[in-house]
């Protein structure tokens, strides 16, 4: 007759701890001072962000919920797609400026978006094209060719970049919920383009997006971002595997199904366009 008792399961750990960082309640400091931002430096009409990453981390889908959180209203300027292909949709290294106020008048700084960097050699962007757009060689609206970088005598080759043309802050966006974060090959990728930015002295800020199909937390209140046991692991991850220190990585959620814009998305996207500036406005004034 047997007498033991089973000893009771152990608690699984709570997928929440405390915050570790503080953004709520600053939504209109930060959308104050990107409204009366300018460029200390009078060379610089405008700060160049360039936006790249691998294929579907939402780099399109971050640029358009910038200017939603700008413009108070969702917007799709920039053409993103909603299915899993296995390729980039952006196929142009295409510049966008944002709206301030009335038609004509824009914020003093532009988002360069590009083609998704793939598996495999000749697919998605060319790291070289990537490097070459850093420096300002690439013009606007040419299309890439994930085949070949772009060649010195190529009509849209701009062969003596201004300031203004050269990029100011690098920006990576990667989606939370990917597979064990990057595969290798995309690591190597990345740093490559990492490493070239480092030579240049160009700032980088990372974008973690898709946080909410990568949380269930943050999915049930987009307010645990910052005490989600997960996401403080993907950033640390993150930061590891590129070499990010994480006061660097921003999470985000982009605006997707939504009609109307939402302070609590807002306050995370305007809290890393923030850092963006600021880190843009500090290379540009160290020239």
């Amino acid at each position: 007759m047997g007498g033991g008792s089973s000893k009771p399961a152990p608690e699984p750990p709570n997928p929440l701890m405390e915050e570790w960082r503080r953004v709520w309640g600053h939504k209109n400091k930060d959308l104050k001072f990107v409204e009366n931002y300018q460029p200390y430096n009078e060379e610089v009409k405008q700060l160049r962000v360039l936006l790249h990453g691998p294929i579907g981390a939402g780099k399109s889908s971050f640029l358009n919920s910038v200017d939603s959180a700008l413009q108070g209203r969702v917007t799709d300027r920039a053409l993103a797609d909603n299915t899993i292909a296995g390729e980039s949709f952006t196929r142009k290294h295409r510049t966008y400026q944002f709206n301030k106020g009335g038609p004509g008048t824009f914020y003093p700084f532009v988002f360069t978006d590009l083609m998704g960097l793939e598996k495999g050699t000749k697919k998605g962007v060319c790291v070289e094209d990537i490097k070459q757009a850093m420096k300002g060689h690439i013009k606007d609206c040419y299309k890439i060719n994930p085949c070949s970088q772009i060649s010195e005598d190529n009509q849209n080759y701009n062969k003596y970049p201004t300031l203004n043309d050269q990029v100011h802050v690098l920006v990576c966006v990667i989606a939370a919920n990917t597979e064990n974060i990057l595969d290798d090959e995309s690591v190597i990728k990345m740093r490559d383009v990492r490493l070239a930015a480092r030579d240049l002295e160009i700032p980088q800020v990372a974008i973690l997006t898709k946080i909410d199909e990568a949380c269930p937390e943050v999915k049930a209140d987009i307010k645990n971002v910052y005490k989600s046991r997960y996401l403080k692991q993907v950033v640390d991850d993150l930061s590891a595997k590129l070499g990010f220190i994480p006061t660097c990585i921003f999470p985000v959620k982009n605006y997707h199904s939504e009609i109307d814009t939402n302070d609590e998305v807002d306050t995370l996207i305007l809290s890393a366009l923030n850092k963006i500036i600021n880190s843009g406005e500090d290379y540009v004034n160290s020239l």
